[in-house]
């Protein structure tokens, strides 16, 4: 591995040699089926540090933290960071690395060696923030899970395919806006705070990335429906984007007319269709059905 120009240095980050280093001892090879694709300019991963708005008080989780590089970033800037890795090798090598390169952090670097979407409970203080390089193949699944299951993240920022981070940043009458936007902004204002080039990654993936901003909001008042039940709103409508919601969610409402019934009740067209309603109107029809 290469040298740092001392504890904590300002070399403490991993450069292209560095990654191809420790990938080589470690016997890594990328793998499109893991999503894998490493950062290996530091100057981006502290962009993504900076972007994300991380304090030095915040108790930030990041998923999926391969060979380390935006992990480090985020070690100098907060006060811990707890890292869920998947791959037993990545998962064994990492805290090595934190200790080799910012010694004086390592008591601050938790690892969580698990696939993130059965992470229940994370160890230390409750987060505070989510930053993280998101396999492309999981990105949405994983981001409303952690989401879901730790309430106390106020701010998100991840990296993810650039045509996932339009869906998700997406609002109503957009053309790729679906269930990933409705559901996304269940938790948090969303909005998509730039643009990643290919040749910062290695391997360099055949896809542009974007960075997605989630400040998590209050959930929307629904008195008598459950997440559980609005999110299947969303489902159902979005199942067959073509069709009026009328249509659309005749399975989820037991017929047409008892579809249209909720919809008027709840101030709808039965006519209108699925992308152009607001979380809060999926709240609504949810609402006017239970």
């Amino acid at each position: 591995m290469s040298t740092t120009t001392g504890p904590d240095g300002p070399d403490a980050l991993l450069g292209p040699a560095d990654i191809r280093e420790l990938a080589a001892a470690l016997g890594v090879r990328p793998t499109k089926q893991k999503g894998q694709n490493f950062v290996i300019d530091a100057n981006t991963v502290r962009r993504i540090v900076r972007t994300a708005g991380v304090r030095p008080d915040d108790v930030v989780v990041e998923v999926g933290p391969g060979l380390g590089s935006l992990t480090l970033a985020l070690l100098e800037a907060a006060d811990r960071v707890t890292a869920v890795e998947i791959d037993d090798v990545l998962a064994a090598a990492l805290p090595s690395t934190i200790a080799a390169r910012m010694p004086g952090r390592q008591d601050r670097f938790a690892l969580v060696h698990s696939d993130a979407m059965l992470v229940q409970e994370l160890p230390g203080p409750a987060p505070t923030a989510l930053v993280a390089n998101l396999p492309y193949n999981v990105a949405v699944p994983v981001l409303l899970h952690m989401l879901d299951r730790f309430p106390t993240i106020e701010r998100t920022l991840v990296m993810v395919q650039a045509e996932v981070a339009d869906r998700l940043a997406a609002g109503p009458g957009n053309k790729v806006y679906g269930v990933p936007s409705v559901k996304a902004n269940w938790y948090a204002d969303v909005k998509r705070a730039g643009s990643i080039g290919r040749n910062v990654f290695w391997p360099a993936p055949n896809v542009d990335s974007g960075l997605v901003s989630l400040v998590r909001r209050t959930e929307p008042v629904a008195t008598t429906a459950t997440k559980a039940e609005v999110f299947a709103v969303v489902d159902a409508a979005f199942a067959q984007r073509r069709k009026t919601l009328r249509a659309a969610l005749a399975g989820w409402a037991g017929s047409p007319a008892a579809a249209e019934e909720a919809l008027v009740k709840a101030g709808i067209s039965p006519q209108a269709r699925g992308e152009s309603l607001t979380v809060e109107e999926f709240a609504r029809i949810a609402e006017a059905k239970a």
